[in-house]
């Protein structure tokens, strides 16, 4: 009989502590298919949890194919941790189960390894959860200057709700205005507008030393950018803000690039951000048109997928979501794909535009400019759906340093970065199916036959023939194959020490095999074209050895992202 399982709470948010034991209760409940492990410290030194899933009856992880799942890199963006527990939550309690779905989960968890980290910044997580908290971008180390600002505003809940809103001051200078339908809504002023009531709107702070007319919105302390620490493309601070030091000079991100380097048998990832509301592929540095047709193709057909799963639509970085037309992102994504040719997506969870019934907005454009009538969608949505609570009403408040002033406007934290409390179960249940459907979509190395021939009476020929039996190739990427990361298949025979009857004189006792192909059908030929290539999934591997009758002889064959295949002969 199974322990039962931890009933998580998807509405709300964990603080490290609460998440360690959640994490823990699960292998406690699971220990065969669950375990936790640290990969390693965050500056301020939390562990960063990684949970490995897979049934240990069918072997260990790091000889399985595998998927990374990861969440929460960055600080205030909590929902990404929420898809993490929900995916790990949804598959333990499938599996062993007999519906449709749970066979999906069952053969998962036999075949294939999950890797899911659900917090890779926990010290930021922490900030952002605090009763009165900050919301920096990722790491709570000063960076680059360990200095704390001797003036200006440092943007931080100044009224003690939990919230970090929005000062509204009356400045006949200032750039907004109130709308004529709706004054709660704060509108800019057009240009060459002048003799109406305007207003300055200042980040809800405290200000050092104001000289009591001008404000300087201070940078956080903490300026670093996790997500910018990757060593893909990795730029300096004049051209990618946040970028730290060096490459991987963080903690968080040294932890991530050291295990998945040391777990070759990851083949896809993805990574969970919010928001947007939107599935964001490679390339962060590269037009489409120039990326390896067959890996855009891959990207195209599993991002397709994505959409008709998720809802989601599903974009290139480089085409659709840069900050700036002039400037380029990258990230984990550029690590993943390019350094290791393995597949990767970016989802950015939540879209409150989308809730607010507004389905004509193109991501990262819409936040430099959009139609007034939009927002008053999303006043209307906070005001019916979220009891006034995403755009919340201007209160009276007697700043310290700027004398009265209102505070109030959109809680970004609580309704724009992560979607209310009773909508975050829904948005992140989207996911699982599709990643699921990913990993069942990894290499997958299996034995097809081994056989035994004598040629004379001490002499015998040994033959091990494997198959990939997943869709994609054992090297997932043609980038793979031009960055020579993953090998051929490799076949092993195992002699026992010591024995001078035995001895191998034909074949070596390691061999590298081809690459093997899966069964995802040709793109780059015309369909009329005979297919060359009809058995490229199969490989074998043939030994020639001396040895007395009834020796039992071990043979193995690896593919890095494929898996490990180990048997046993006897020669007779």
């Amino acid at each position: 009989m199974h322990s039962p399982l931890p009933t998580p709470r998807f509405d709300q948010f964990y603080h490290h502590e609460e998440l360690t034991q959640l994490l823990f209760a699960y292998a406690e409940a699971r220990p065969n298919l669950v375990s936790v492990r640290s990969i390693g410290k965050s500056h301020e030194g939390r562990d960063i949890w990684v949970v490995v899933l897979t049934h240990l009856a069918t072997g260990i992880d790091i000889d399985k194919p595998a998927l990374w799942v990861d969440g929460n890199i960055h600080a205030a963006e909590l929902t990404a941790s929420t898809a993490c527990l929900y995916y790990l939550h949804q598959l333990l309690s499938l599996h062993g189960g007999s519906t449709p779905e749970a066979a999906q989960v069952n053969r998962l968890l036999d075949s294939r390894a999950l890797y899911l980290v659900p917090r890779l910044n926990p010290d930021g997580a922490e900030l952002a959860l605090q009763a009165r908290p900050r919301h920096i971008r990722s790491s709570t180390r000063p960076y680059p200057y360990v200095e704390e600002p001797v003036d200006g505003l440092t943007v931080e809940d100044v009224d003690g709700d939990g919230r970090i809103l929005t000062m509204r001051v009356p400045d006949p200078h200032g750039g907004y205005k109130k709308h004529a339908d709706d004054p709660r809504l704060m509108v800019p002023r057009e240009p060459g507008e002048f003799g109406g009531e305007y207003y300055r709107l200042i980040p809800e702070g405290f200000i050092r030393n104001h000289d009591g007319l001008t404000v300087k919105v201070n940078p956080d302390r903490e300026g670093l950018d996790l997500n910018r620490n990757f060593p893909a493309e990795w730029r300096q601070e004049f051209q990618q803000l946040g970028a730290g030091p060096f490459p991987t000079s963080e903690p968080e991100v040294r932890a991530m690039v050291e295990f998945i380097s040391q777990h070759p048998n990851i083949g896809a990832a993805l990574s969970f951000h919010t928001h947007s509301g939107v599935i964001l592929r490679p390339c962060g540095t590269r037009a489409d048109k120039d990326m390896t047709p067959e890996d855009l193709w891959t990207f195209q057909r599993f991002s397709a997928l994505g959409e008709q799963a998720t809802g989601y639509p599903a974009i290139s970085i480089y085409e659709d979501f840069r900050y700036h037309p002039k400037e380029v992102i990258t990230g984990t994504q550029d690590w993943v794909y390019e350094h290791l040719g393995a597949l990767f997506w970016t989802v950015e969870l939540w879209a409150p535009n989308r809730e607010a019934g507004i389905t004509d907005y193109k991501w990262i454009d819409w936040y430099r400019d959009h139609p007034v009538a939009d927002d008053l969608k999303l006043l209307k949505w906070s005001d019916e759906q979220c009891g006034g609570q995403a755009h919340v009403d201007w209160t009276p408040f007697q700043h310290p340093q700027l004398g009265a002033v209102d505070i109030g406007g959109w809680d970004k934290m609580n309704y724009w970065r992560n979607p209310p409390p009773a909508l975050r179960e829904r948005e992140v249940a989207r996911f699982p199916a599709w990643m699921t459907q990913i990993a069942l979509s990894l290499p997958k190395l299996e034995l097809l036959r081994t056989e035994v021939r004598a040629l004379g009476p001490d002499t015998w020929r040994v033959r091990l023939a494997v198959a990939n039996t997943g869709y994609l190739p054992a090297y997932v990427t043609q980038r793979a194959l031009e960055r020579k990361v993953v090998r051929g298949v490799m076949f092993e025979i195992h002699l026992p020490a010591g024995d001078p009857a035995i001895s191998l004189i034909g074949g070596k006792e390691r061999m590298e095999g081809p690459q093997l192909e899966g069964h995802a059908p040709k793109q780059s030929q015309l369909a009329f074209l005979a297919n060359r290539q009809v058995t490229a999934d199969r490989a074998v591997a043939e030994w020639v050895v001396r040895a007395p009758v009834g020796t039992r002889l071990a043979l193995s064959a690896s593919a890095e992202r494929a898996g490990v295949v180990r048997t046993e002969v006897v020669l007779d």
